[in-house]
């Protein structure tokens, strides 16, 4: 036996089978049998166990091909399947269950089982416990990684080296750092874009230019008689909104630089001017039969609310305004808004809440727009109370849940689009939203292939983009996950149609392409490619809900 092939053999276990001599085979199926006859053991097909690691077990199991390399540690109770690899200097201890394929890097610890610490003894006389280590088929684990006990590792994931792993990882999930958190899904592929170069730069020249010379065409499909008055659909069959007009008047200014021309600019103008009630400044919505909804108006969320927005900045696109100032908006004063905010559902529906200020900000700034600043105080009031309510733990306003964050990360975008980015003020804790953003973006069930929808994105893309103005912090993973994305968009478009708010594969209404879902779209893909420095190539840059630049810059002292 060559005693060099040996070592070899110890360290790369992998290559014994195919290599080994016959004397060397049978001294390898001797040590296991020595093993099995200690009871509690069975050894598969081609495993292979180094003389040099240390395997003292209370039960082992070890599936066909599986290797334990030299100076693991392996002892508790162990289920290995097959084609599974502990490599060298690794330890593996407690209750360990693996499926198959699982790949376990060097100096790696899994650790199922634990120490008592009541704090009446000193934890060496306390007595141990385990809830054990579940690890699926096909998984990854690099060099220097801590697996606690607990922790149930999904089939498919990747558990980056040097990672701390506290709590479960899902199913194709990519982890890394202390404590571990989401990186990305591995089914996303991660492309550098960088090595991209002109082929990214060549696809979003194309994409727009496709988009630009459709455009229009898309926009008279949208146009329909109602009671002898015309009114902008979301799309064909669908009943007259006023967003759908907003929308309209977004694209075509967004891609053409100029207004429909179903209606002049003036036309344009008093459609949407002539809705807005004098009294409390909001604009109702249009019934099916393509008149205002009577009834009263009240500021909150739904159309109604949201057309503060949408209206407000069509106009400004047509170069005008408002009529009325936002009464019910200017006439707040500090106290009130300090409880209205309270009063918010900030746990359970922090994206409505986040909605609420969005809607808020907006007003005061159409508000301060007319030099109607209404009750004085309220603005220092808002942003007093969103800075000292901040988790400085997440970045954001809300409470996660072990489950999701996509209310906290939708709510966020809201809120930070009607203050901190409207005003062009630097939102807090720059580096942990990106933390919080980047662990949500990473959730399968939102950003996998054919799991998108146009408000899940933008309200991942457009928090990187600003935290991004602060700070480089995870930078290649933020340019990672906006290539992803932009290759999945820019798939989206449909000829002569446009873009659908969702893309899945289903067909209901969310999944038909029209106004609002392009609008979303060609702002988030602007976002997305940004992020990634190719952003020119588009030639377009959103102008109104989705402007990238504040719309007022406050006064400094």
């Amino acid at each position: 036996m060559n005693p060099q092939h040996a070592l070899s053999y110890d360290y790369s276990p992998w290559t014994f089978w195919q290599n080994a001599s016959e004397e060397e085979g049978q001294i390898q199926l001797e040590r296991q049998k020595l093993l099995a006859d200690q009871g509690n053991v069975t050894i598969g097909e081609h495993a292979f166990l180094s003389p040099l690691a240390m395997v003292d077990p209370e039960k082992l199991e070890m599936g066909a091909s599986s290797l334990i390399a030299a100076h693991a540690y392996v002892t508790g109770s162990i289920e290995m399947g097959e084609n599974c690899t502990v490599n060298a200097f690794t330890v593996v201890r407690g209750t360990v269950t693996m499926g198959d394929g699982v790949r376990i890097g060097a100096h790696t610890s899994i650790l199922g089982f634990n120490h008592s610490m009541d704090p009446s003894e000193p934890v060496f006389k306390q007595p141990l416990t385990s809830e054990g280590i579940r690890i699926g088929d096909d998984v990854w684990i690099g060099s220097n990684v801590v697996v606690l006990d607990g922790v149930t590792v999904g089939s498919h994931a990747v558990l980056a080296a040097g990672a701390v792993v506290t709590k479960d990882v899902p199913a194709w999930a990519i982890v890394g750092g202390n404590p571990a958190r989401p990186i990305r899904d591995r089914r996303m592929n991660k492309v550098d874009p960088a090595a991209l170069g002109e082929k990214l730069n060549t696809r979003l020249a194309r994409f727009a230019g496709t988009a630009r010379s459709e455009i229009a065409g898309i926009i008279a499909h949208s146009w329909e008689q109602r009671n002898g008055e015309g009114r902008f659909v979301d799309r064909p069959g669908t009943p007259p909104t006023v967003r759908a007009h907003c929308d309209a008047i977004e694209l075509h200014d967004l891609l053409l630089r100029s207004s429909p021309p179903q209606l002049t600019r003036d036309e344009h103008i008093h459609a949407l001017s002539s809705l807005q009630d004098p009294k409390t400044g909001l604009i109702p919505e249009y019934g099916p039969d393509g008149l205002p909804q009577p009834g009263p108006l009240t500021f909150g969320n739904g159309p109604v609310t949201y057309h503060i927005l949408s209206a407000g900045y069509a106009l400004d696109l047509l170069g005008t305004r408002l009529p009325y100032p936002i009464s019910c908006v200017a006439d707040v004063g500090p106290v009130e808004l300090t409880g209205a905010l309270n009063g918010l559902p900030w746990r359970k529906e922090a994206w409505e809440s986040g909605a609420w200020v969005d809607a808020w900000g907006t007003a005061t700034y159409w508000n301060l727009a007319q030099d109607h600043a209404g009750a004085g105080g309220s603005l220092e009031a808002l942003f007093g109370w969103l800075l000292t309510r901040v988790n400085n733990a997440t970045g954001t306003w809300g409470t996660p849940s072990d489950d999701t964050r996509l209310k906290i990360v939708n709510g966020y975008y809201r809120l930070t689009r009607g203050t901190f980015a409207q005003f062009g003020l630097p939102v807090p804790h720059a580096e942990k939203l990106i933390d919080t953003v980047l662990t949500h973006g990473a959730d399968a069930r939102y950003f996998g292939p054919g799991k998108q929808n146009a408000c899940n994105v933008l309200d991942v893309a457009h928090p990187l983009w600003l935290a991004r103005k602060q700070t480089e912090h995870r930078r290649q993973e933020v340019q990672d996950w906006a290539t992803s994305q932009l290759g999945h968009a820019l798939a989206q478009w449909h000829p002569g149609a446009g873009m659908a708010f969702s893309v899945s594969p289903d067909t209901g209404p969310q999944n038909q392409p029209g106004l609002q879902g392009t609008e979303m779209w060609l702002a988030i893909i602007w976002y997305l490619a940004d992020l990634v420095g190719s952003a020119e190539s588009l030639g377009y840059r959103p102008r109104g809900v989705h402007r990238p630049e504040p719309a007022l810059l406050l006064p400094t002292l």
